[in-house]
């Protein structure tokens, strides 16, 4: 992608931010810095940005189960909160999971914070600091803080040196720059960092879309299907037994929306709204719902074809959720045996459960009460 030109500043420099990435840190801080530049904060601590920085983080490490590089810091830190205070929600609001870490006296979170400003505040202008080669960069953090400021034409400089305190000070120029086309900046950030986690999280699906908090699903269409079929013949959810009614009925994602990131017609069925809140993203236990799950969709499949009714409305869900000409040919072409459905289903569910439990996904078995 291409960024606006300026005659000011040197945007070539800036185009060149992400090369050599190894690791996540200089996302996370270059998006902390556009975030605080957009609120017309012009200095800023270090605390601050790296708050949000685990923020933002949090969201891919905790609900999507993505790897942000090999020995990740960033990673570490939300893990190590999580384990510390494990009733923080995985899909938690940002501004309540920042609160936290301002406000937190935990010694260790504290060090690993530090951790993240030894070295991205630095090397993320590499690109502006072509003079500096090599060991010029070991000279030990406040005399790099020193040394780098008596650059010119830098995106930003730094106060005395004082630990989480220490402030960066933005440049003017190239505040207005990042005002000025945002938008385009954003969009620039945002492929640079699906690439980088592409490359790390080479099995997982809908990247993109994992890159903010997750937003609410509209499964009204596919919980209306389901409420017609309920009309015409009881229908047992497949994970506690239990006969579903048109008031107690929630649309569950066999394989969890935060690996697989879509709403697929194949990966959804209906259950309890207790039970979907007990499920959360974990992955039922293949060999004691996989079955169930094929029965079920199975004799859904049959009423496609004999109820006029409810072959509309499934022609209706199929357009927004099954995006898939080859999954509509497997799965729902007329005239299927019980055994070529549950082939077909699994041939297309099975691959994305084992990449899913290959990340980290905790196996669920629904508990009786």
């Amino acid at each position: 992608m291409q960024l606006p030109y300026s005659e000011e500043l040197n945007i070539e420099y800036l185009g060149r931010l992400f090369d050599n990435t190894s690791e996540c840190y200089k996302f996370f801080w270059f998006k902390a810095i556009v975030s605080n530049i957009k609120k017309d904060k012009l200095e800023i601590p270090y605390k601050d940005l790296v708050d949000e920085m685990i923020a933002d983080a949090w969201y891919m490490v905790t609900e999507y189960r993505l790897n942000l590089g090999p020995k990740d810091t960033l990673e570490a830190i939300v893990n190590l909160i999580k384990e510390k205070d494990p009733l923080i929600k995985a899909s938690e609001e940002k501004s309540k999971i920042i609160k936290l870490l301002r406000e937190t006296d935990d010694k260790e979170i504290k060090s690993k914070k530090r951790t993240l400003t030894y070295n991205v505040p630095y090397r993320i202008q590499a690109p502006f600091l072509k003079d500096m080669k090599g060991k010029d960069w070991n000279l030990g953090e406040g005399k790099l803080v020193d040394r780098i400021n008596q650059e010119r034409r830098l995106m930003y400089y730094f106060t005395e040196l004082q630990g989480l305190q220490t402030k960066i000070l933005i440049d003017k120029d190239w505040a207005k720059y990042i005002i000025r086309n945002q938008e385009i900046i954003n969009g620039w950030l945002e492929y640079n960092m699906i690439l980088y986690l592409q490359k790390r999280n080479p099995s997982v699906p809908g990247i993109a879309d994992k890159l903010y908090p997750p937003q609410e699903r509209k499964l009204e269409k596919i919980k209306k299907y389901w409420k017609l079929i309920l009309t015409i013949e009881p229908v047992h959810e497949i994970y506690g037994n239990n006969v579903l009614t048109e008031n107690d009925i929630s649309i569950d994602h066999f394989v969890p929306w935060s690996y697989v990131a879509h709403d697929e017609m194949w990966n959804l069925n209906p259950t309890t709204k207790s039970i979907n809140s007990s499920k959360s993203n974990n992955l039922p236990d293949w060999d004691t719902y996989f079955s169930r799950l094929a029965t079920q969709e199975f004799n859904t499949y049959e009423m496609i074809w004999k109820y006029d009714k409810v072959h509309d409305a499934f022609e209706k869900c199929a357009k927004e959720y099954v995006n898939s000409d080859s999954v509509r040919y497997r799965m729902y072409r007329k005239g299927l045996e019980k055994t070529e459905f549950r082939n077909g289903l699994e041939s297309i569910i099975l691959p994305v459960y084992q990449s899913a439990k290959n990340c980290g996904f905790v196996n669920w078995v629904y508990e009786v009460s």
